[in-house]
């Protein structure tokens, strides 16, 4: 996304902008990576995830005697950019990972697109060749923000020692105001070695660069009036509220209202789960009574949300009835997908307070929504069509009850991060999110492998609440690496492997739209002696690897013992845990809609399609 480019609003310590020159700060002679560790303590980071490297192996050396910044040596760049993210978005501060040129920055292609999709603040500090040898095709060079353009907020090459400093500042203020994005700094070797004068705070020159927060008044009256005209209104609340910490203005507007609340994959714990006005998450996998309420609602009023694809289903279907009020403090957002008949413009925590205000007015005015017969329909819709499961008529475990003990037996605060596939979509259903903060996930690009080390990063960050990782043995196998560091680094998270032996998700849609042909999903097998697949074989053994980096580990196959196990993982808080959960491979996540179809097509569970009546359409 470029750097013009505004989306949901964050709330963040800033690096100040200074019109003074040097003369009236601080002024010390120092190379260029001594002035980068000292520019990254100054805008407050305190935690980096970083490999070191010839590039950038010159600020390495002075980051060893900071003691304001703590660094975490991963075992692999993804690892770093990942977690990164997971801190950033636990924490509300800029993530930071530091690694260098050539392939240790290319590693970190993935959680920077992941960062960019999901509006993570993010600044990631990449080595570069000498400046002289740039375009060389020198060793280990890359060309990472070439590469990166399209998937970060914005990008700065700096090839002079005197500009790191003002970078840095004008990279962590970029990453976390306006839109939060992820921002990239790469360094060529010799400025890091040059001398240079140091002076803080720094002046930021971004002309051109002004996220407008404050929404235009008479957007937000005309949206007041049609929420209290609306008969049928939902709110569809996005990760913009959670990232402007919005949260509490939303209950407010919610329970002034008395609208359904529907809460994205992104938005999940941004209003509790428990709120009797929360109607569950939209979307492919969403509830059936929010993917309904979508539908058939007249006024959809979109708070820090983007009309994506997993929650429109087929675009030209979706809410046929609905005008739509869209708020977001990205303009490119506002029409991208679906036409707006309100559009505002601005931070949600600004939106939804002044909303909240200019609500309170028309009701003053006597002018109070009405909304009795929608929800005798919603309440319908929740009692007939509840998210559940089956248990497996054969005993074995069920990966729905296992990820449901997991969140009731989790101490209070506990976060939560996914992997992505069938362990994603039921850790989203079947665990309950009361707080901001407490779900993580890699939802717009859908990135295998996010789970440990986004965990990892918000327990870094987070180190007095308890965090979890629940992960499918195909996410595990990308990333697992990093349970090392995090048992050298006193990071004790605890790791759920839903263990279905196969791509779960891949399986699911080979087994509904591909005639139950399961071509190169199944992960647990190895060949027997004669070539055939020798189920039942452990192909790594989770646990003994678990072990082998330094975890304590255990194997859960009898539903009898699932609550000891668990309580056995909440006790140990000085190492990581890891618990191989056996599960039943033919589990799949319902509701559904399949992809390309209407939502008006939502199956609540295999060969179940919800009847809404005759006169749902009125």
């Amino acid at each position: 996304m470029p750097m013009t480019e505004q989306a949901t609003g964050a709330q963040h310590p800033q690096p100040r902008a200074r019109n003074g020159g040097p003369s009236s700060a601080s002024v010390e002679h120092l190379t260029g990576a001594q002035s980068l560790i000292r520019s990254l303590e100054e805008v407050g980071a305190d935690t980096v995830f970083g490999l070191p490297g010839g590039c950038i192996l010159p600020a390495y050396d002075p980051l060893m005697d900071s003691t304001r910044v703590r660094h975490i040596l991963v075992r692999h760049e993804q690892g770093a950019g990942h977690a990164a993210t997971g801190y950033a978005q636990a924490t509300g501060k800029v993530g930071v990972c530091m690694v260098t040129s050539g392939p240790g920055a290319t590693n970190l292609v993935t959680p920077i697109a992941d960062a960019a999709m999901d509006s993570v603040p993010l600044v990631a500090i990449t080595g570069q060749v000498a400046s002289a040898a740039i375009g060389t095709d020198a060793f280990q060079e890359a060309d990472i923000c070439g590469i990166t353009m399209p998937i970060t907020k914005h990008n700065f090459l700096v090839t002079r020692a005197e500009d790191i400093a003002h970078t840095v500042a004008e990279a962590f203020h970029i990453a976390s105001t306006g839109r939060p994005g992820p921002v990239l700094v790469d360094i060529a070797k010799d400025a890091l070695q040059a001398k240079t004068v140091f002076s803080w705070p720094p002046t930021m020159d971004l002309p051109g660069y002004r996220p407008v927060t404050k929404p235009h008044a008479k957007q937000i009256r005309e949206a007041a009036k049609l929420i209290t005209q609306a008969k049928r209104p939902v709110l569809y609340v996005g990760g913009g509220v959670m990232k402007a910490g919005a949260t509490a203005e939303l209950k407010v507007l919610a329970e002034l209202t008395g609208a359904p609340v529907t809460t994205t994959l992104m938005a999940l714990g941004s209003f509790p789960d428990s709120h009797p006005l929360h109607v569950g998450m939209p979307g492919m996998h969403g509830s059936v009574t929010a993917v309904t309420a979508l539908q058939k609602a007249d006024l959809i009023v979109a708070l820090g949300a983007r009309f994506d694809d997993r929650v429109t289903g087929k675009l030209d279907s979706f809410a046929p009835y609905a005008k739509i009020v869209h708020a977001d403090i990205d303009p490119a957002e506002i029409g991208k997908n679906r036409a707006a008949d309100v559009p505002i413009v601005g931070d949600a925590r600004e939106v939804i307070a002044d909303l909240v205000q200019a609500v309170q007015a028309e009701h003053t005015e006597g002018n109070t929504g009405d909304y009795g017969a929608w929800w005798k329909d919603l309440n319908r819709w929740r009692e007939t069509y509840p998210v559940g499961y089956d248990l497996p008529e054969d005993g074995s475990l069920s990966p729905q009850q296992v990820i449901q003990r997991i969140g009731e037996l989790a101490p209070q605060g506990t976060i939560f991060a996914a992997g992505v596939g069938q362990h994603q979509m039921w850790a989203s259903h079947f665990i309950q999110y009361e707080q901001p903060a407490t779900w993580l996930n890699s939802g717009g690009a859908g990135t295998m492998g996010y789970a440990v080390p986004a965990a990892m990063g918000a327990k870094a960050g987070m180190p007095d609440r308890a965090v979890w990782a629940i992960d499918g043995d195909g996410c595990f196998q990308m990333t697992n690496q990093e349970l090392t560091t995090c048992a050298l680094n006193n990071i004790p998270i605890k790791v759920a492997i839903i263990n279905n032996g196969a791509l779960g998700m891949v399986r699911q849609w080979q087994t509904l739209f591909y005639n139950q042909r399961y071509s190169n999903t199944v992960l647990h097998s190895g060949p027997d002696a004669d070539g055939n697949a020798a189920r039942g074989t452990r192909v790594p053994d989770f646990v003994k690897l678990s072990e082998a980096m330094g975890c304590h580990a255990i194997r859960c196959e009898d539903p009898a013992d699932l609550d000891k196990v668990i309580a056995e993982a909440n006790a140990i808080n000085d190492r990581p845990v890891v618990i191989d959960f056996i599960v039943h491979e033919d589990a799949m996540v319902w509701p559904m809609v399949a992809a390309g179809t209407s939502n008006d097509e939502v199956m609540a569970a295999r060969g179940v399609r919800p009847d809404f009546g005759d006169n749902e359409d009125d």
